[in-house]
């Protein structure tokens, strides 16, 4: 309306000023516009109508114009829009070109990597490239990635000539003059299993496997340098897989070539491999076998190829494959009598008459008093019977200076002249007394003469096998080793061991063996050991049938019940304390559930510790003493080196009253029945938290808890002043041994109250429990 309005106005003006340029006489050369007939401006030819037809107006025909030139403005644009659609298409066709190609080239790759990485056995799928091998579980969850062969520098696979296969369904792979594999499927307990056995083919390698710990925990082996629980917490370069001391080498005294991890798997290393173990990694951790020879722990005893052979077993939770795969019926064999002294070490304490590190100081102690050493046992299990009611009669150690000289094996008669009335008096008392014996002649024994003479010790490689390998161990400066591989050894040594325990009535040995490292370095044995801790075996094997044995101290191999394991000695510190739990369940693990810790208040003092002036005794710190013996009361044995009245303190004997009540009622009927587990199972007598229940996450990191089977869990007080911690419960009902309430397991119990005369521990009761 606008511009027909506009239009209109214009024409109007333009016919006035013409009429106005008439009018004046003025010239004006002006084309003259052509004018319509009236009917032609009737829309219809009427010539009545009058009306004006905007199709037919001069104002239509400008609208049109302007019309025409927007429509023609608006071109470019209209173009640009069509470019830029255009534009777009030609982007999303390459991109979808792009997308294809990737497909094509990861399907490709997929593929190649499929043709690589091929499945064995159903569960393994191994890569021949890279060597990475995978193992997937019943529901097909990957539960162990390992990287095989991680020395071998090469990566052309072949399979072995006929000559060198296996007629067993074994696969058998080979890397060109450098090491061959073979994988194999077996079934052990009804738990699948896969062994897999390196042979290395060059001198320059090897056998080297590891496996990925991140995402799972890992348990066993043995105890390591850094007490790791779980081994993933640790940390080491490659060591020799045999027993020393943590102080001084990376393993401790009891181990087994068995390693287990919370998605289900368990690694069961062969005996005659050449093992050396790390844990390697900061972030990302991996535990690597390496099968190695040296010059001490595996000797080359001939032209054998290296060989890294082990076995890896899967099961649907770790619990169940660690039950699967326990030694069962430890029974086996087992007397009456020997399970009457298995419940005698639960019930009764272990007494120790003197402190090991200041067995010098005794020696001279005695030298200067004849009577000496039989007034301090007499005196001892004075004390020890005065307290009725609070601790009981048990077994008493007496070290190996019942000799004049370690290997002398007869009585020190200046140091022990009434012995036998001794003896006597310890029996009226109810005491069991056990003898300490080591498996050393000191060069000063008047018996060091006879065995060379008969070449009973282990003689030194590439010497005169008539001179005997010499060693040292604890205040031995210098001693053969009993050669336990010769025939004529085991019964000289019997004779005289039945000797003294014929005239002197007492009732069985403790063998103090050492460890690997105590062994003389270049050792040589009648017959080859595969490694200086297979001695240990031999040793208690052949002499365990002949006389009564106690414990043992150090072992690759569990020895036959009632003999039990005792624990390494630990510092008499909080440090030593926060070890005894991680080592007891590492030792329980691996299949060692007769189990003796160490002393109450710990087994030796360091430097600056109290000493007591009237018994001339190191006294540990008291409330150390008094946390120390609140977590013995609910261990398998009870160990002292000092009585609860050596410190003279009425409240100290009243806690010990007290802690005798709940072990004689809570504690030692658990105790024994868990130790028919044991011989029926294998089972550990003290077990971790993960064990009662393997699916819970929070159950396998906690380090500072045990249970005694599945119905008492304990957690001691561990740090100087601590008048509380955290304790976590597994799933269940709990009964507080503190207070008698009732708590839900599967959770945490944040900030728990527990004072200086009391230790925290929980009763299963039934799950429908309620007040």
């Amino acid at each position: 309306m606008m511009d027909l309005t506009s239009g209109y106005d214009n024409i109007q003006h333009t016919s006035d000023n013409e009429n106005k340029n008439l009018v004046q006489g003025k010239s004006r050369n002006v084309r003259r516009k052509s004018v319509l007939m009236p009917k032609m401006l009737s829309p219809s030819g009427d010539e009545e109508s009058g009306s004006p037809s905007p199709a037919n107006s001069i104002t239509s025909v400008n609208s049109l114009a302007s019309l025409l030139r927007e429509k023609i403005q608006s071109l470019p644009q209209t173009l640009r829009k069509k470019k830029n659609t255009e534009y777009k298409t030609k982007i999303f066709v390459l991109l979808l070109l792009i997308a294809i190609i990737v497909l094509i080239v990861t399907a490709y790759f997929l593929y190649s990597q499929k043709v690589l990485a091929k499945a064995y056995f159903e569960k393994i799928k191994f890569h021949k490239i890279k060597r990475h091998m995978k193992i997937y579980n019943e529901i097909g969850a990957e539960i162990l990635f390992a990287k095989l062969g991680v020395t071998i520098k090469y990566d052309k696979v072949l399979p072995c000539l006929p000559i060198n296969k296996r007629n067993d369904g074994s696969i058998c792979l080979e890397w060109m003059h450098r090491a061959r594999l073979y994988l194999h499927y077996y079934e052990l307990h009804g738990v699948k299993c896969y062994n897999l056995k390196w042979i290395s083919l060059s001198q320059n390698i090897a056998p080297t496997d590891c496996f990925d710990m991140t995402n799972s925990h890992w348990y066993g082996g043995g105890q390591t340098a850094e007490f790791a629980w779980p081994l993933e917490r640790g940390g080491h370069d490659f060591h020799p897989f045999v027993t020393g001391k943590v102080e001084q080498q990376e393993w401790g005294n009891v181990l087994k070539r068995y390693f287990i991890n919370s998605k289900g798997v368990a690694i069961i290393v062969d005996d005659k491999s050449p093992l050396h173990v790390s844990i390697k990694g900061s972030q990302k951790k991996e535990l690597c076998f390496k099968a190695e020879y040296d010059d001490f722990a595996f000797v080359n005893r001939g032209n054998d190829n290296l060989e890294l052979n082990y076995s890896i077993c899967t099961g649907s939770d770790m619990a169940k494959l660690h039950s699967q795969l326990s030694e069962h019926s430890l029974w086996d064999g087992l007397k009456k009598e020997d399970g009457n002294i298995i419940d005698s070490v639960l019930m009764e304490p272990v007494w120790e008459i003197t402190s090991k590190k200041r067995a010098t100081n005794w020696r001279v102690n005695w030298r200067n008093n004849l009577f000496f050493v039989t007034a301090k046992i007499y005196n001892f299990t004075d004390e020890i019977t005065n307290s009725v009611g609070i601790l009981k009669q048990g077994h008493v150690i007496i070290n190996e200076f019942w000799q004049n000289q370690i290997g002398d094996f007869e009585v020190d008669l200046n140091r022990f002249p009434t012995l036998e009335k001794t003896m006597e008096m310890l029996k009226r008392r109810g005491f069991r007394v056990v003898f300490t014996i080591q498996p050393f002649i000191s060069t000063e024994s008047y018996n060091f003469a006879e065995v060379v003479e008969k070449g009973l010790l282990i003689s030194e490689r590439s010497n005169d096998r008539r001179i005997p390998a010499l060693t040292r161990y604890k205040t031995l400066k210098s001693g053969g080793v009993l050669d336990i591989t010769n025939n004529r050894t085991v019964p000289w040594l019997v004779e005289k061991l039945r000797r003294v325990m014929e005239k002197y009535k007492f009732d069985a040995y403790y063998l103090d063996m050492g460890t690997a490292y105590n062994m003389p370095h270049y050792y040589n044995c009648d017959k080859p050991l595969v490694n200086p801790d297979y001695y240990k075996t031999l040793f208690i094997n052949s002499i365990q049938g002949s006389v009564p044995i106690f414990g043992i101290s150090s072992a690759i191999e569990r020895p036959k019940p009632p003999a039990f394991v005792v624990l390494p000695e630990f510092e008499s510190s909080w440090e030593g304390l926060r070890r005894v739990i991680p080592t007891i369940l590492i030792y329980g693990i691996l299949g060692y559930p007769f189990l003796i810790p160490g002393a109450v208040g710990g087994d030796y003092e360091p430097s600056g510790i109290m000493l007591d002036e009237g018994t001339e005794k190191a006294l540990p710190d008291k409330e150390l003493y008094i946390r120390w013996l609140q977590a013995a009361a609910f261990l398998p044995a009870v160990r002292y080196h000092h009585l609860p009245s050596t410190y003279g303190e009425q409240n100290i004997s009243d806690m010990a009253k007290s802690l005798a009540i709940i072990r004689q009622n809570k504690v030692t009927p658990r105790l024994k029945k868990f130790a028919r587990v044991s011989l029926n199972l294998g089972l550990p007598i003290i077990r971790p938290l993960w064990m009662l229940d393997p699916e819970d996450p929070q159950c396998h990191a906690v380090l500072d808890e045990f249970s005694i089977g599945d119905e008492l869990i304990v957690a001691p007080i561990l740090y100087s002043g601590s008048r509380q911690r955290e304790i976590y419960l597994p799933g269940g009902v709990w009964k507080d041994g503190i207070d008698g309430s009732l708590r839900k397991g599967n959770r945490w119990i944040h900030d728990y109250k527990v004072e200086g005369n009391e230790i925290a521990y929980f009763e299963r009761m039934p799950d429908d429990t309620r007040f």
